[in-house]
């Protein structure tokens, strides 16, 4: 079955990234939220480990946990990875194809690679790179992720034109991210090749760090509704 096609017709999952209090995962738990995501960059407002330990991680009883990792070394991110018993590792910095090679070789088979591709505002440049930089990297990569193009790696809850996903070939299921809310999810139904999940974060806090669950539960709802009038439409 051709890859884009069997893609396009699954409803795209939820993943709520900075985590970082104990009580509102298992909240989110409970409401099935696929993807739990926890930032490993000491730069960042959401540094996970400033609020909790590898240990209270690994606790967590859900299969779907991706750390975030910016240009951290391939033994941290090893480390890490085995003492909070990540599912995924999100690579969010400016690793190259190598480093994301030998990450592959030395990484638990089990644990899969999420290849952030930041893309900014110069529309010439981002067609022209954008889909050699998709090229390069699909052989040790299991999914991408489209995100805004920022200083601070993320977490800006801008959006980026999505339309430039239309002018690409996406090889692998991939995530969405950047300043996707309530307000823009009907535009997913425009999209040729639907996300897998989408990645929610600053959009969804009453603070760094500290997420608004009923907003989150609301999204979820909305999300539902939304996607499947796109989907009977196909």
């Amino acid at each position: 079955m051709d890859l884009q096609l069997s893609i396009s017709k699954s409803p795209p999952q939820l993943k709520v990234c900075g985590l970082t209090k104990l009580d509102q995962i298992t909240e989110l738990i409970s409401l099935q939220i696929d993807f739990l995501g926890f930032i490993f960059y000491e730069k960042s407002p959401r540094y996970v480990l400033n609020h909790l330990r590898l240990e209270d991680i690994a606790k967590i009883e859900q299969n779907k946990k991706v750390g975030v990792f910016v240009n951290e070394s391939l033994d941290k991110i090893i480390e890490i990875a085995t003492s909070a018993k990540l599912n995924f590792i999100q690579l969010h910095g400016d690793e190259n194809t190598i480093f994301i090679k030998e990450l592959r070789k030395k990484l638990h088979l089990e644990i899969e690679i999420i290849n952030v591709i930041r893309i900014g505002n110069n529309e010439h440049e981002t067609h022209r790179n954008l889909q050699e930089i998709i090229n390069a990297r699909v052989s040790d990569s299991n999914y991408f992720l489209f995100d805004t193009d920022s200083k601070a790696f993320g977490g800006t809850g801008v959006q980026f034109d999505w339309d430039i996903l239309n002018t690409i070939k996406i090889p692998l299921p991939y995530f969405l991210s950047g300043g996707v809310s309530e307000k823009n999810i009907k535009n997913i139904k425009n999209l040729n090749q639907k996300p897998i999940a989408l990645d929610i974060n600053s959009k969804f806090e009453m603070s760094p760090g500290n997420k608004d669950i009923l907003k989150i539960a609301s999204f979820k709802n909305e999300l539902s509704l939304a996607i499947n009038d796109s989907f009977s439409q196909l």
